[in-house]
């Protein structure tokens, strides 16, 4: 495993953040402890794939959580909690492997996902990829990071120059919203379906201009709002709303959202 190049000790954080990129870093290493490795896959109850590293990783977050932080409330993918929203209090939200799919076939195209919700709103998010050594974070009015430097999403204003990210195209299709998704195909200039963290993070960092996800849950959403906000773009449910809990989201840098939401919309 690389050295982990975001630990950089010139830069100031807050208790809570430099918590959740340690936890996140540590969760990291059991993860690769058993990546590559002939990976035994459960189904779970909802027809998604599990395996020990998940359960482990969140055992590992959620035990390190309670010591360091014991009056905080927590939701995990794992090992459950409460799933509505909350508005009083703080509550730290694990997805401690985002992307078993991709993790139980060996794909390198994955993460351990912590937000932090305090009286309803999230107010820190982290991304950590340890097969790629790749680690974006982002608290509330301090900006958004990638391994330490500062990323921005860009500045492009055109839907026809844009490059449009996605998700499990399946997905797309049972919520029928495939005819707006063709619509999108045809007015854009360039399509990925990275689907994951990846395609999220080309968006903060500027390389693609907008991001669908759908039929996902909240601890795939929260740290990717405030990262994607705090990078100058913005976050919103398919209707307009700005809320994590409804499943799907579109992203974007902006400055062509409300052109891709209209089209999600009709």
């Amino acid at each position: 495993m690389k050295g982990l190049s975001f630990l950089m000790p010139e830069m100031e954080s807050s208790p809570d953040l430099s918590f959740a990129l340690d936890v996140c870093r540590r969760a990291g290493v059991v993860a690769m402890d058993h990546f590559d490795r002939d990976i035994e896959v459960e189904e779970k109850s909802d027809g998604t794939p599990v395996t020990a590293a998940d359960k482990q990783c969140e055992r590992l977050i959620r035990e390190a959580i309670a010591e360091r932080f014991p009056e905080d409330a927590i939701l995990g993918e794992e090992e459950g909690g409460n799933l509505a929203p909350v508005s009083k209090g703080r509550r730290w939200i694990i997805d401690p492997i985002d992307g078993t799919y991709n993790y139980a076939r060996a794909v390198p195209i994955f993460s351990t996902l912590l937000s932090l919700e305090k009286d309803g709103e999230i107010v820190l998010g982290v991304v950590y990829n340890p097969a790629a050594d790749e680690i974006f974070w982002a608290e509330k009015g301090t900006g958004a990071f990638r391994n330490g430097k500062r990323i921005k999403v860009s500045k492009i204003s055109e839907m026809k120059n844009s490059q449009f990210n996605f998700g499990a195209l399946n997905r797309v299709q049972a919520m029928g919203l495939w005819d707006a998704f063709s619509e999108l195909i045809k007015n854009t200039v360039r399509q990925r379906g990275f689907g994951d963290y990846l395609g999220f993070a080309h968006v903060f960092e500027g390389k693609a201009e907008a991001h669908l996800e759908v039929g996902v849950k909240v601890w795939d959403l929260a740290p990717m709002k405030i990262i994607v906000e705090e990078a100058g773009g913005e976050f919103s449910d398919l209707s307009g709303g700005k809320s994590v809990y409804t499943g799907s989201c579109l992203i974007s840098n902006g400055l062509v959202h409300s052109q891709f939401l209209g089209i999600l919309k009709r």
